[in-house]
């Protein structure tokens, strides 16, 4: 989906990104893990366009100060700073339904835009043992569908701003922000290539922990409920959220399209459409 057209003081774009999920298909063994304990079926990766990072920061440490400050958390474990959790930094997965739901407020009174590609991991299964069989000293790595999503996720989101600063979640203890540079690049050479419409402004990329950004918290969030409607079917909190959605793309969701489901503001992402996509059934 295109980016909207720039203002003078929106001239320099911040996008954070995160990924939900795993990318992982095999265990130690070559065991297929997909589904079992501890291993997802989809993986995802999202952006976050947030208009002004910095009142966001302000926000949500202002929100947590108030929140570790109150007696009714006192002896709850994630608000302890030993913990690593929420006395840190706001992670929707190990946050308190209370604390959820003032971060979801939080985060509604903000202009911020989120997109996201969706893989089944079955598909890649498929790919990759299809790859096998052609060529045996082919080898599957995380980082290849890692990189793979994000030049489909930044095909269209880099050419119309005078400059980007896109602060990526690190993985890891691996340094990749060359890689993931490289990765943004491609992905403005196939747009220019396919739509003629060129860019030469300047992309930085910012490798950050969500304790450093804001704005990687806030895309967890988002993250965190889309992923909840693939993997548990439960779409109330992506629903909720869906006004400041732009759009997510399901890859291999190919019913109406070979290229894929894309869903927007206007076409909702609803958990009971999934289960009639074949391969996508919870049960």
């Amino acid at each position: 989906m295109p980016e909207t057209q720039p203002s003078k003081s929106e001239a320099r774009k911040h996008y954070f990104v995160d990924e939900a999920g795993d990318a992982v298909l095999f265990g130690s063994r070559g065991k297929v893990l997909i589904g079992s304990d501890g291993c997802s079926r989809f993986f995802m990766l999202g952006l976050l366009d947030v208009h002004d990072p910095e009142r966001l920061a302000t926000e949500l440490a202002e929100l947590r100060k108030s929140l570790l400050a109150d007696p009714y958390f006192k002896g709850a474990p994630s608000m302890q700073t030993d913990e690593q959790k929420t006395a840190l930094f706001f992670h929707a997965k190990d946050d308190l339904p209370e604390v959820r739901r003032e971060v979801l407020k939080v985060l509604a009174r903000h202009e911020l835009h989120f997109s996201a590609v969706v893989k089944n991991k079955r598909r890649v299964l498929g790919y990759v043992q299809s790859r096998n069989d052609s060529d045996p000293a082919y080898r599957y790595r995380h980082d290849e569908l890692y990189d793979h999503m994000l030049r489909r996720l930044f095909k269209q989101r880099l050419h119309s701003h005078d400059a980007y600063r896109v602060t990526f979640a690190t993985r890891g203890h691996k340094d990749r922000t060359e890689a993931l540079r490289l990765a943004l690049e491609a992905a403005r050479k196939r747009f220019a290539e396919e739509q003629g419409v060129s860019s030469r402004a300047a992309i930085e990329v910012v490798p950050a922990t969500p304790p450093q950004a804001a704005g990687l918290q806030a895309v967890d969030y988002f993250l965190w409920a889309l992923q909840r409607t693939y993997e548990r079917r439960e779409d109330r909190y992506l629903q909720l959220l869906w006004p400041q959605c732009q759009w997510v793309e399901d890859v291999d969701d190919t019913r109406a399209s070979p290229h894929g489901a894309a869903y927007t503001k206007q076409k909702p992402l609803l958990a009971a459409a999934l289960e009639s996509v074949e391969g996508y059934r919870s049960d």
